[in-house]
């Protein structure tokens, strides 16, 4: 039916590329015309170019000269010229489109023109490869052309950075089995890399440079500079194949599973009313200033918030709410040693799901179950939402075409193929099929004997490991010479598919895809006789030993023969017990076989089962869509999660290392609206609207007031007259009034708290005040911690959400309802955690025996001067990187005024190391 339509409509691919022509007709004959400029003069033809571009000029207005710059300089530099057809294919990839490409027709070099026209806008060009061999090797080879036209080429490996440098010389690589030309790439960092026009690497590093730039805490630090366009080569390895697996930051969370059971204890020596109070109607609970006097003496400390920072105070709060707010067989029940959640609404348990922020820790440690250890992930991304993000995406392959829907729906990326060089001349032959695996392993073995014999190169694909190696036995056992290519011997792949061409060579190697290696008939390098001498052979021929579960891995080895033109042929052996044929009914076909007395190594070659093959590689890959379909829905709920986060976090850290001041915002200016965010947030929770009413709790706004900072006799007078609270009606209390009123003195107690702070601490770095890197530190660390437990959360939901299809709901939808009440969390979560700790910062006085701890924020200046005397103020010089999230105090000393090393007796007298007690 199709064919019919093409027929009568014609091929909308077909009519697509013919409407690129005319562009191709005039790149031709412009270049013509630069052919005959100086290198000097085509080198200012380029500058001129990228001027235009910064002028204002479209990229899209520029393709003509710009594509006629690259065919000059390939020829200069490569003695190469880019075909029409790859000039079509460099179109298509402008566009933001996939160009399949057959392999062997120079996909590589048809990436240098649209990567050279979108580099000239000085937003950075990504290039995407499967492997650091691939990306080395193209940046050395390419940059030729790039650097004769003026741009900057840089290179990401896994472990190092480059830069290609004409005039840089080093020693070759020979250590590496693989030759690669080294000498022109000058070892950088990794931020210079990702500076020049154009950056090569693998899709994994692209991906956590991302995520290593959104976990830093200074700007200076980050790398990449956006992500603006990005070519992907071998794009449905990287964006179907290996999208499967999403990248992951993680870090094991030890600790925090022993802590968990001391901080229990702790706080189940508190009192209520007395030590901490609590709010029901918003289910919160805070410690009182009695309460954190007495887990300051249980720790050994003066201030809880400046000496362990924020993971005790999360312990604190963790404990404290299992404690009061979470009841057993309440809220949950205790099953076989674990704690599984009670659903509010329907009573039901709910294995699998667990309470976010440390929560279900601190109650596994409040019942005396084991807590789980877990490991913490610190950032995560899908290569699917990840490269969703650049602003254009484009890609080549040499199959694409089968994945077209997936490409679509996910991506939104269209495939346009690409038609050959020269005419297609290789033989697909029809499928081999035999009785059983063992007489189809004998029919291969025969086979690939045959045409060693006769000297043609043959490929032989296998789909796994240990297929590959057995196949291997069976040929040794044959005295057939031959290389093996799986996984374990990736390092040499390029030397081994490089000389898979030559005369009588048997290549036995697992999945083909994305190796980036031509296969040169009669070896590598070229040889004209010995490549005639192999097409006289029939060339290159590749022999498949069973059908991939996907077309598209079956079409990737079959490309590997016929490059160019060039001669060769296919075939795949099948037996009735491969995988694919057991799974999809073959028992009727294999009694055919029986019945008809066939041996077990002879076949049948038959169309309606090679179709009934290729109708189930259909079922299957749709059926393999519809999973990946599936996680990228999920997936997409914690995308807008991460760029909601990612990308306020992105702004606080651009404004809190503005070093020249340029933003109208500063981190006080930040932090304060926190804070008047979070007092607004306590006033309207327990007043009905902005109107007077008389149905409002003015306790608990003065006490939840007296928990965020400390409020002097007079302040509280005046905020219990404002509530009224001794009085016999309510109904005269505004709320703006409270707002307004409260916010004045929370923005008196943090200017003068931030004047102390400047006063008595002295720093290295005079670009910010020692307030300014506290500021930023609490900040940047309330969001990446809760950040991180969030991950955490959002896990868990997504591993139990599955059980909400037995209440006949749709998992999907409730797990949005939720997700989205998680996320409402987190953001009130950042913002209190936020808001509490600013107001417990303090100068500390050194350890010394019978000492005054220093005064505590919002103490008035006459307590303050009173105890000033004999206090040392704190002088340890911080830098930008030093900065922990509150002012640093100096090491304690023991009794002889020596420091306390990390491996000393700790000096609470505990008999621990100080590094395992006080200082852990």
């Amino acid at each position: 039916m199709i064919k019919f339509l093409d027929k009568l409509f014609g091929d909308a691919n077909e009519k697509f590329l013919k409407t690129l022509q005319p562009q191709i007709d005039a790149i031709n004959i412009l270049e013509q015309e630069f052919a005959k400029l100086s290198d000097q003069e085509i080198k200012a033809k380029s500058l001129n170019l990228k001027q235009k571009i910064k002028d204002g000029t479209k990229l899209d207005d520029v393709l003509v000269p710009a594509f006629a710059l690259v065919k000059v300089a390939a020829k200069k530099t490569l003695k190469q010229s880019p075909y029409d057809v790859q000039l079509l294919g460099g179109i298509v990839l402008h566009q933001g489109q996939i160009a399949e490409m057959k392999t062997g027709e120079g996909k590589t070099l048809t990436s240098t023109l649209p990567i050279y026209l979108n580099a000239l806008g000085n937003n950075g060009v990504h290039v995407i490869t499967v492997n650091d061999y691939l990306a080395k090797r193209d940046t050395v080879w390419m940059s030729k052309i790039y650097s004769f036209l003026g741009l900057s080429v840089g290179v990401i490996a896994h472990d190092a950075a480059f830069l290609y440098d004409p005039n840089y010389e080093s020693a070759k690589d020979n250590d590496s089995s693989v030759k690669i030309d080294m000498e022109y790439l000058r070892p950088v960092s990794r931020k210079e890399a990702y500076q020049a026009d154009i950056t090569y690497g693998t899709n994994n590093e692209f991906g956590f440079d991302y995520l290593r730039d959104n976990m830093t805490q200074d700007s200076e630090r980050q790398v990449q500079r956006g992500l603006h366009y990005a070519l992907i080569d071998e794009v449905d390895s990287v964006l179907i194949d290996e999208a499967r697996t999403p990248l992951i930051i993680s870090a094991p969370a030890e600790q925090s599973t022993e802590r968990y059971g001391q901080f229990a204890q702790m706080i189940d020596g508190l009192k209520e009313n007395e030590d901490y109070n609590i709010d029901e109607k918003m289910k919160a609970c805070t410690l009182t200033e009695e309460g954190v006097q007495k887990m300051e003496k249980l720790l050994g400390v003066d201030n809880i918030y400046e000496s362990h920072g924020m993971e005790s105070i999360h312990h604190i709060e963790s404990a404290l709410k299992a404690k009061t707010l979470f009841t057993k067989d309440v809220n949950y029940v205790v099953k076989d040693n674990e704690i599984i959640i009670i659903d509010e609404f329907t009573g039901r348990m709910m294995p699998g799901r667990r309470y976010s922020e440390g929560l279900h820790q601190a109650i596994e440690a409040k019942e005396g179950v084991e807590v789980q250890r877990e490991s913490m992930t610190l950032a995560t991304v899908t290569f699917q939402n990840y490269f969703r993000m650049y602003k254009k995406l484009a890609g080549m392959t040499g199959t694409a075409a089968t994945e077209a829907e997936e490409m679509a729906k996910i991506y939104s990326l269209d495939v346009t193929v690409i038609p050959t060089n020269k005419p297609f001349a290789r033989d697909d032959q029809g499928d081999r099929i035999y009785k059983n695996y063992r007489g189809k392993l004998k029919a291969i073995v025969r086979e690939i004997k045959a045409r060693h014999e006769k000297g043609q190169p043959v490929l032989v694909g296998t789909i796994s490991i240990e297929k590959n190696e057995e196949l291997g036995n069976l040929l040794d056992k044959a005295g057939i010479p031959h290389n093996l290519l799986n996984a374990k011997f990736h390092e040499k792949e390029a030397e081994i598919i490089a000389q898979a061409g030559r005369k009588g060579a048997v290549t036995v190697a697992t999945n083909m895809a994305g190796r980036g290696v031509d296969i040169i008939l009669g070896g590598a390098p070229y040889d004209k006789a010995k490549y005639e001498e192999i097409i006289k052979l029939g060339g290159l021929h590749v022999l498949g030993t069973e059908r991939h579960e996907s077309r598209r891995i079956d079409n990737q080895l079959r490309g590997r023969s016929g490059r160019q033109g060039d001669i060769g042929s296919s075939r795949f052996y099948i037996s009735m017990e491969d995988d694919l044929m057991r799974v999809f009914g073959s028992d009727r076909m294999k009694n055919v076989m029986d019945k008809l007395g066939l041996a077990e190594d002879v076949p049948i070659e038959n169309k309606i089962i090679s179709n009934s093959i290729e109708s189930a590689q259909k079922k299957v890959e749709g059926h393999n869509f519809d999973i990946r379909k599936h996680l990228v829905e999920y997936d997409d709920i914690i995308n807008k999660h991460r760029q909601v986060v990612y990308g306020s976090r992105q702004q606080l850290l651009e404004i809190f290392s503005d070093k020249e001041h340029k933003s109208e915002r500063t981190s006080q200016d930040i932090v304060l609206e926190y804070v008047n965010k979070e007092i607004e947030n306590v006033v309207s929770f327990h007043t009905l609207s902005g109107k007077n009413t008389s149905d409002f709790d003015p306790k608990e706004i003065l006490e939840t007031i007296k928990s965020i900072f400390l409020l002097e006799s007079a302040e509280e007078n005046k905020l219990k007259e404002l509530l009224d609270i001794n009085g016999k009606t309510n109904s005269h209390v505004n709320r703006d009034t409270l707002i307004e009123y409260i916010d004045s003195i929370a923005k008196e107690k943090y200017l003068k708290l931030t004047e102390d702070i400047n006063t008595h601490v002295t720093m290295d770095d005079k670009t910010w005040t020692p307030m300014q890197i506290i500021e930023r530190s609490i900040v940047l660390k309330s969001i990446d911690t809760l950040w991180v437990e969030h991950l955490t959360a959002m896990d868990k939901l997504r591993t139990g959400i599955g059980l909400q299809g037995y209440g006949q709901r749709d998992p999907l939808v409730e797990y949005k309802r939720e997700a989205f009440t998680l996320f409402n969390t987190l953001l009130d979560a950042i913002r209190k955690q936020i808001v509490y700790s600013v107001f417990k910062i303090s100068l500390k006085r050194n350890t010394v025996s019978g000492g005054n701890k220093a005064p505590r924020p919002g103490e008035s200046q006459k307590v303050f001067e009173e105890q000033k005397q004999g206090y040392q103020p704190f002088q340890k010089q911080v830098t930008n990187r030093e900065a922990k999230n509150t002012a640093v105090s100096n090491k304690p000393t023991d009794a002889s005024g020596q420091r306390i090393g990390r491996n000393d007796p700790c000096y609470c007298g505990s008999g621990k190391k100080y590094k395992k007690c006080h200082g852990a």
